[in-house]
């Protein structure tokens, strides 16, 4: 199958360039994506454009993965409604350094491979241009009504907050990195998020002012929720591709946790099961959603993906015990499967304070559980927490050595899904 008939049907394909297609069935093309390293992690928002490029290169393509170290000094204003924080050199090394090792683990670098991934920094070239250079050389090749027209700079313009000339220019260097890759690694083609049409553009227009070439775009559509919330976060924030930022079992839970219609349009976007078999698992989900056998499906390949299958195991295994095993005494759960727990958050408090006894309020808020006595109190009247898998009635209710699971445990749980193994030493 063509590479884009096959992006197209998992729900990948946005806009394409003309002649893209037939780019591609002409010759082993280079190709490369943007990393913007405002963080020294990617997060699952940066899970389209990897599996973008891993399908290109299971296409027989050749992958570049380039990341914005002199880019991210700037700021790309699409899709903002204010200008961001400039980060520090030192700052932006430290993330691109992350974001680079992560990228590592998904692309195949082997320099045997006829299309061996590559990994770029756009510093590299950008650090011996002078302001001066770029205005001459090319600045006067695209004009500020070009600039000017593109939707990310429009909206900013005539919102409140406007737009400096930083930000602006920033798809002028966006455009001169797709013009860099193309004079240096004969890279034709540039792919991202459909909120980047406009820079990606720009450097397809670069290169045919300035040396008289040929080169091609194609965007994938922004990922979104059903429910309207933004996608990849939760109440605890970004769901980060790093496990200290968060662990396997918290990445295994959030797509465990997709809503039905979020299951059917991310199964085929975020996996590479092939169309019959997630037919196949469509068609299971309609006769028994209650199963969610789609989600537990979806859940088990990103994370394996992105995890690896030891780590997926362990989330499996942290998840029945927590979930599946509900109407299962506490004291069913041994001390081994307590300490082993994968993803949950381990908490050490005296046992002193315990044998004095302590009320619920004031253990969640010196755990750190929750962050005041007020967010504490409140939580508890409305049901929020449990101990050992009991729902905490009263804001005074106490807890007293009686409670601990083999002498040294108790199991907090807050909200729906978040656990703490408080360790009494």
């Amino acid at each position: 199958m063509h590479l884009l008939d096959e992006l197209g049907w998992r729900g990948m394909i946005h806009d394409t360039m003309p002649g893209t297609r037939e780019q591609l069935e002409r010759e082993l093309t280079t190709g490369y994506i943007g990393f913007d390293p405002t963080a020294d992690s990617l997060h699952i928002g940066s899970l389209v454009p990897i599996l973008l490029l891993v399908h290109f290169q299971r296409a027989g393509h050749k992958p570049i993965a380039l990341v914005g170290g002199a880019t991210g000094m700037v700021g790309d204003p699409s899709g903002k409604n204010e200008e961001r924080n400039l980060l520090t050199e030192e700052i932006l090394q430290r993330n691109t350094a992350g974001v680079k090792a992560q990228l590592e683990r998904f692309l195949n670098f082997d320099p045997q491979l006829p299309n061996a991934a590559e990994l770029v920094n756009n510093y590299d070239w950008f650090k011996n241009i002078s302001f001066i250079d770029f205005l001459r050389d090319t600045g006067k090749h695209i004009t500020v009504n070009y600039m000017m027209a593109k939707d990310s700079v429009k909206k900013r313009i005539e919102g409140e907050t406007g737009i400096s000339y930083t930000e602006f220019a920033y798809q002028l260097m966006q455009g001169y990195d797709f013009y860099w890759l193309y004079q240096h690694k004969n890279c034709k083609l540039q792919m991202g998020g459909s909120d980047q049409w406009g820079n990606m553009t720009t450097g397809t227009e670069l290169i045919r002012r300035k040396c008289g070439g040929e080169a091609f775009v194609f965007t994938n559509p922004l990922i979104t929720k059903t429910d309207g919330g933004k996608f990849g976060k939760t109440e605890a924030g970004n769901i980060w591709l790093d496990p200290a930022k968060t662990t396997p079992y918290q990445f295994y839970q959030f797509w465990l946790n997709a809503s039905d219609e979020d299951a059917q349009k991310w199964i085929s976007i975020f996996t590479f099961l092939p169309k019959p078999a997630i037919d196949e698992l469509l068609l299971l989900h309609q006769a028994d959603p209650a199963a969610r056998t789609l989600q537990k499906k979806l859940a088990e390949e990103v994370t394996r993906f992105v995890h690896g299958p030891a780590e997926l195991e362990k989330a499996i295994a942290t998840t029945e015990k927590l979930f599946l095993n509900q109407q299962a005494p506490i004291s069913s759960l041994s001390e081994e499967d307590l300490a082993s727990m994968e993803g949950v958050v381990h908490i050490q408090f005296p046992m002193e304070q315990l044998k004095e006894g302590i009320d619920i309020v004031s253990f969640l808020s010196q755990t750190g559980i929750l962050t005041s006595k007020g967010e504490a109190r409140k939580l508890v009247q409305g049901g929020g927490i449990s101990v050992n898998r009991k729902k905490v009635e009263s804001i005074d209710w106490v807890l007293n050595p009686t409670l601990l699971l083999h002498g040294k445990y108790l199991l907090i749980q807050k909200g729906k899904k978040n656990y703490y193994l408080a360790e009494l030493l």
